[in-house]
């Protein structure tokens, strides 16, 4: 997941930068931070991506188009 997959899914999910950060239990700074461009650990990442994905949001892989994200159908 990059930082554009990072916006992407959140606006998907029409979650703010704190609706995040209160259901991954990451900081609202490092989520920002992250969306910037700024390195992080993988872990974080990880976490991240976990939360959004509990949320419903599909990460779609490279496929020469770019990476990016859908919602999961209900």
């Amino acid at each position: 997941m990059n930082a554009e997959q990072l916006r992407m899914a959140r606006a998907a999910l029409k979650w703010s930068v704190r609706d995040l950060a209160e259901k991954s239990g990451i900081t609202a700074n490092t989520i920002s931070r992250i969306e910037n461009g700024s390195d992080t650990r993988t872990s974080t990442v990880a976490c991240l991506k976990r939360t959004l994905e509990d949320g419903g949001v599909v990460f779609i892989p490279e496929n020469g188009g770019g990476a990016g994200v859908r919602l999961a159908r209900s």
